[in-house]
């Protein structure tokens, strides 16, 4: 069964994101590869990040592992004297899991030359590490070595939490973002996309004089969820993943998913 969403589902956006990205990447791969040859490739670069502040993200990304314990303090003082006059400590009224770590599996897709396999087009897909501090930080570093590099880039933001790494005053409010940075251009082409709009049709730009080639997002997305069956894992009566939607969203989704 397909998705009820024209564009990106946002259901897609919890704890299935690990699979969903990694399906993107294979399925970019697989789209691109009949249209680069013989001249590049298109191949899998799978880079590992930890994740040192993965709280924001148990119950979303990560499962919810916390077991509360909660105990009960009697009498009207939390102090009390023993036996040999010592006095005893107040027990804690939580325990808490101590939250380790999160070795994260970030896959991208790469165009090479077949001549040189020299790096000529990078396609990130946004993970949730790269929208948020320490992580953050660090692509940013990725995009301008980049781009120093004389690389082209197209950055997919399919996520609607944290903080994307490229912004400006002018690009609307919009739950999706995608960008293209040609090398040296010294510009960004950008796709702002909302709830309700199909994912467009991007060029990706390889190196002169060959033309560009074209990405058809929406038939990726498409593929992915009705390959992976991912209709059999979420449950449309419950709320997607945060953020929340502006109230003209939830409407809209309302009456959308009313009859799924």
């Amino acid at each position: 069964m397909p998705s009820p969403f024209p564009g990106m589902d946002p259901y897609l956006e919890g704890y299935l994101w690990p699979d969903v990205h990694s399906a993107l990447a294979n399925k970019i791969r697989q789209m691109l590869t009949p249209q680069l040859r013989p001249r590049y490739t298109a191949r899998l670069e799978i880079y590992l990040v930890e994740d040192t502040a993965p709280e924001g993200e148990i119950g979303i990304l990560y499962p919810d592992v916390e077991v509360l314990q909660v105990k009960q303090m009697s009498g009207p003082s939390r102090l009390s004297a023993q036996a040999d006059g010592s006095v005893m400590t107040t027990p804690a009224p939580l325990t808490l899991p101590l939250v380790q770590p999160v070795e994260v599996r970030v896959p991208s897709v790469e165009i090479r030359d077949t001549a040189n396999n020299v790096l000529v087009t990078s396609i990130e897909i946004l993970s949730p590490v790269n929208k948020r501090e320490p992580g953050l930080t660090k692509y940013r570093q990725k995009r301008s070595s980049l781009y120093q590099s004389n690389v082209h880039l197209i950055e997919l933001d399919l996520l609607r939490r944290g903080t994307r790494p490229f912004n400006h005053p002018r690009i609307a409010n919009v739950p999706y973002l995608i960008t293209l940075t040609r090398a040296q251009s010294g510009v960004v082409n950008v796709w702002t996309i909302g709830l309700q709009d199909k994912l467009p049709i991007i060029p990706v730009p390889l190196r002169a004089p060959d033309p560009d080639i074209p990405l058809e997002l929406d038939n990726i997305v498409s593929a992915i969820y009705d390959e992976a069956a991912y209709d059999l894992s979420i449950d449309y009566t419950q709320a997607p993943p945060p953020p929340i939607f502006s109230p003209e969203d939830v409407q809209w989704m309302e009456v959308l998913l009313h009859d799924y």
